[in-house]
């Protein structure tokens, strides 16, 4: 066994029991630390974020597959999108997507 190894976690996200946060997505929290939280969330075709998020630490996500749709602004697979402390949005998505997100914790 490694020293490192004790200082890593590691899992499979499809492994993480999903929760319905609004009607067509589902959230999976991954391993949290004092540092950040990360979060994999599947939103199916049509979905939409229940209410706006508003964010008091930075949150950034990446858009693994599909597109997401945050006003006007399209971002299809591949996105890196990051929201500074204070941001609010809604996101939604016409053909459904897979979202990696990281919250970063506050100092």
């Amino acid at each position: 066994m490694d020293e490192n190894d004790a200082l890593k976690t590691t899992l499979l996200v499809d492994d993480v029991e999903p929760v319905e946060v609004g009607p067509g997505i589902l959230r999976r929290r991954l391993t949290a630390t004092g540092y950040a939280r990360a979060w994999l969330i599947d939103f199916e075709p049509g979905s939409r974020w229940p209410e706006v998020d508003v964010h008091d630490t930075e949150e950034r996500y990446y858009v693994l597959s599909g597109e997401v749709i945050e006003g006007e602004e399209r971002h299809p697979a591949g996105s890196y999108v990051v929201f500074a402390p204070g941001s609010r949005h809604r996101p939604r998505t016409e053909a459904g997507a897979r979202i990696l997100g990281i919250t970063l914790s506050a100092v």
